[in-house]
């Protein structure tokens, strides 16, 4: 059920997809670490000052981290299932999320970040932000969570 606290994010990767080094799919699982590897991330702005941070692999394991202030006290958010779809062509790669965040705020008025670490075949990456607040790619920084999304409205 989508509720008013629920995002659907979809992420989409377009080029040549077989030069990309994409972990293979499997069982939907928590898993750390997903940041090493081709993944995509949602950050999400708390009303505390603190934030979310959110992994989501092409191989379907996904990662929850809450954080208190920039990179301190992280710690693991429960209750977290998202539904993901992924799928690859030739020429993209998409994986869509559906998350329910109620259990970390009230409404959606809020500023979120959306970003993606890619990973080639040969190693090298390259990190993907809306917006790269520094020279250096800082998901965390503030200044990557750069779109303001709005509360929801009843019809």
């Amino acid at each position: 059920m989508v509720g008013p606290c629920t995002l659907v994010v979809a992420y989409g990767v377009t080029g040549d997809i077989a030069a990309l080094k994409i972990p293979a799919l499997t069982t939907p699982n928590r898993r750390d670490n997903l940041w090493q590897e081709t993944c995509f991330e949602l950050f999400v702005a708390l009303d505390n000052g603190g934030y979310a941070e959110y992994n989501f692999a092409p191989s379907s394991c996904w990662a929850a981290y809450r954080f208190e202030g920039y990179r301190s006290a992280m710690r693991e958010v429960a209750g977290v299932a998202p539904i993901m779809e992924v799928s690859a062509t030739e020429h993209r790669l998409s994986v869509t999320v559906q998350l329910d965040l109620t259990t970390l705020v009230p409404d959606l008025d809020r500023r979120v970040g959306l970003s993606a670490v890619i990973e080639q075949e040969d190693g090298s990456k390259s990190w993907w932000a809306l917006q790269h607040p520094s020279e250096k790619p800082d998901f965390h920084h503030r200044d990557c969570f750069a779109l303001q999304l709005g509360a929801a409205r009843e019809t």
